[in-house]
């Protein structure tokens, strides 16, 4: 990635009152714009991206709300709709035309599950985090934007992803330009972030390497070390990830905070029937506008 510009203070902004009881505020003081270290921080993640189109936020919510947000994911789990399919990194149907061992032609088993946005009241701590105006002012000044906008989907907004035991989530590329997630709970073992940035771009996607990626040549494969209470910024457009087969006995939940550089962000009508079994008025109004990527992008 090319390399972040540099910011300094400028101007204060006022934040919502969970900054002071659900982040720690003494290591990330976001609640204090106008400060030098509140600048340092937004180099420092410019820099992480820059570097490996990633930036991962260590312990960044309190112990005690770590705990909360932990037992909100526990209690809305089992209202996730489970999704088993056998998918390419591309999402897409197999096509005969290519060589065999083309990656849109290599399929792996997907089973996780998601917890949709309108289950989420609007009195827990998660959604309180992610409707939060100095942490949305933070994530706009570290993407090097002027203000980030929630999804005005009622579903993919704010999100819990459950991934079971032996349940994997193989690799794929992310439909939309940039994702913020939070782990509640680790699984015992597997359950790893594993990721390769930038392996193609809007003008080329790259199809060799993606091809040994998935066929086991991971000499350029990165392991994130994330943790319960770590905020993760991830670019997953372009590059390709997953996350490893979930092992042990515990569940793996992961809270995904649904943000984008534009107002106005709707899933289309098919994917969200596939995450959440079912749809809202608004993804068959947007679908009816016929909407375009503005990539060419294979999913």
């Amino acid at each position: 990635m090319s390399a972040p510009q540099t910011v300094q203070p400028a101007g204060n902004a006022t934040v919502g009152a969970v900054a002071h009881t659900t982040i720690d505020t003494d290591s990330y003081p976001i609640h204090d714009r106008g400060s030098q270290r509140y600048w340092d921080l937004v180099n420092l993640y410019r820099q992480q991206i820059a570097d490996v189109g990633c930036a991962v936020i260590k312990d960044f919510v309190r112990s005690e709300a770590l705990e909360r947000m932990r037992g909100e994911t526990t209690d809305l789990a089992p209202k996730a709709h489970y999704n088993n399919t056998y998918t390419n990194p591309y999402n897409s149907a197999d096509d005969p035309s290519l060589p065999e061992d083309h990656p849109k032609r290599t399929f792996a088993d997907r089973t996780n599950a998601f917890v949709a946005g309108d289950l989420i009241e609007t009195d827990t701590e998660v959604r309180r985090l992610y409707h939060d105006p100095g942490f949305q002012q933070f994530l706009a000044d570290v993407l090097g934007v002027e203000e980030i906008y929630e999804y005005a989907d009622p579903l993919a907004g704010l999100v819990i992803n459950v991934l079971q035991p032996n349940c994997q989530h193989p690799w794929h590329f992310d439909t939309n330009e940039f994702i913020v997630t939070m782990m509640t709970q680790q699984s015992e073992a597997g359950g790893r972030f594993e990721y390769v940035p930038e392996i193609r771009s809007s003008e080329d996607e790259n199809f060799d390497e993606v091809g040994r990626v998935v066929h086991g040549d991971h000499s350029q494969v990165r392991v994130l070390d994330v943790k319960p209470g770590d905020v993760q910024i991830f670019f997953g457009r372009f590059s390709l990830h997953r996350v490893s087969r979930v092992e042990g006995e515990s569940e793996r939940h992961t809270v995904i905070l649904g943000y984008a550089k534009q107002p106005g962000q709707i899933g289309k009508a098919e994917r969200t029937r596939k995450l959440f079994g079912r749809t809202a008025e608004v993804h068959h109004q947007e679908e009816a506008t016929n909407a375009g990527r503005s990539d060419k992008l294979s999913d």
